[in-house]
């Protein structure tokens, strides 16, 4: 008979209790729908260097085995979980032991935070990751030779897969069980859940909205923006947004791209899009229609917009995202 997928998750002082629980839950949930059909599932296993009680971000203290409990060529999956201690001496500690481990592992993955001590391992170095948005700028600047992105919620090199902040761990540990056991399998889990099944990477982590006004140290833009919002069918042209800032076209890109880190249009754009997705996950409105209503003016520029901004076009977004009645 076949013997069951080991999961290990590691875990140290200070590491977020989502990042872990979140994708045992996925694995156990599936284990229910696996076991039903004859398949051994998953032996998941939370690890840490001594072993023990480690006390978690929130308090809560997780009891864990010791490193040394399992055998290398055990592990099929290795989860590195983020939390405040990610960039402890702890959790750097960690990265010996998983670099040594990486040979015999078919995955090895990250969550939040956890590109941290995985990227001291060297193993992330001219590759794709992505972290909880909020620190990737620091991930980046610690670790020059990795490309590191904001708004995925996950992303798959090779072997290697990284995931955004804190429940993103769930969108990827219901990938992993989707790669072994197919699409029944892990819609099970997610329904068990009351979780989205499919929101991979090509699904912003955040809100463009949002992400402006984390940007601003002083609140300049916050009114364009929400008037931006609420405009997107218009045209919105540098003149007529500066026009409203009562600066010239000139001034106003200038201190907009010192403010924000982007131009004007590139806003507008991501604004669209974002307003495009929401129709198109919520509803089954024709594609040209919804590029009407979002400024786009033609679906053609609207496809454009979606394969810059997600990599894939309007209709492949709906399919992923929208539920099964709106799909199309």
């Amino acid at each position: 008979m076949q013997s069951p997928r080991h999961i290990a998750l590691l875990s140290y002082e200070q590491a977020n209790v989502v990042d872990i629980t979140g994708p045992l839950q996925v694995f156990t949930s599936g284990n229910v729908w696996l076991k039903d059909r004859g398949h051994p599932g998953y032996r998941c296993r939370v690890l840490s260097l001594r072993g023990g009680a480690v006390t978690t971000s929130s308090g809560l203290p997780l009891v864990t085995e010791p490193l040394s409990a399992i055998a290398d060529d055990m592990i099929d999956t290795l989860i590195v979980p983020g939390g405040p201690g990610a960039e402890s001496e702890d959790a750097k500690a960690l990265a010996p032991w998983i670099l040594d481990r990486h040979p015999h592992l078919r995955r090895l993955c990250s969550v939040c935070t956890g590109a941290f001590p995985l990227a001291e391992t060297g193993l992330l170095d001219g590759l794709r990751v992505v972290t909880h948005w909020m620190y990737a700028p620091r991930l980046q600047a610690l670790y020059p030779r990795l490309n590191v992105e904001q708004d995925p919620i996950y992303i798959r090199q090779g072997k290697l897969w990284t995931s955004a902040g804190v429940t993103a761990g769930i969108d990827m540990a219901l990938a992993l069980l989707e790669e072994d056991y197919g699409h029944a399998a892990s819609i099970y889990a997610a329904r068990q859940m009351v979780v989205f099944l499919k929101r991979p990477g090509g699904q912003s982590q955040f809100s463009v909205p949002l992400a402006t006004q984390s940007a601003l140290a002083e609140r300049s833009f916050d009114a364009l923006h929400t008037w931006i919002s609420e405009h997107l069918d218009e045209p919105l042209s540098i003149e007529r947004l500066a026009e409203w800032m009562c600066m010239s076209p000139r001034t106003f890109a200038r201190r907009y791209v010192e403010a924000i880190g982007q131009t004007p249009a590139r806003t507008v754009e991501r604004m669209r899009v974002e307003a495009a997705s929401q129709w198109l996950e919520s509803s089954a409105m024709p594609l040209k229609q919804i590029a009407v209503r979002c400024g786009f003016t033609s679906d053609q520029n609207l496809r454009r917009a979606f394969l810059r901004q997600f990599g894939v076009g309007p209709l492949d977004y709906r399919e992923r995202f929208a539920p099964p009645a709106t799909s199309g």
